[in-house]
């Protein structure tokens, strides 16, 4: 089912992505959260794609205490996955 071009990342490197996501500016932390979720979709983890959605908002709203919850309830879940 994947195309040749298609790039393929894990789970352990999903995980990787998502802790290494607190620094950086703005935008390239956005960039890494869209590529977070649509990985999520990919591995038809619909939930936690929106999870990522939600802490995009969270980090909008200069919500710093959700943001970083969804992430974490994220990572944890894809542990699961392993």
């Amino acid at each position: 089912m994947s195309g040749a071009n298609e790039t393929v990342i894990d789970t352990n490197q999903l995980i990787a992505l998502l802790n290494a996501i607190n620094v950086g500016e703005l935008d390239g932390i956005r960039a890494k959260l869209s590529q977070a979720r649509e990985v999520c979709i990919a591995l038809e983890q619909q939930e936690l794609a929106e999870k990522l959605s939600e802490a995009e908002t969270a980090l909008f709203e200069a919500d710093l205490t959700t943001y970083r919850k969804r992430i974490e309830t994220v990572i944890a879940r894809l542990g699961h996955l392993r």
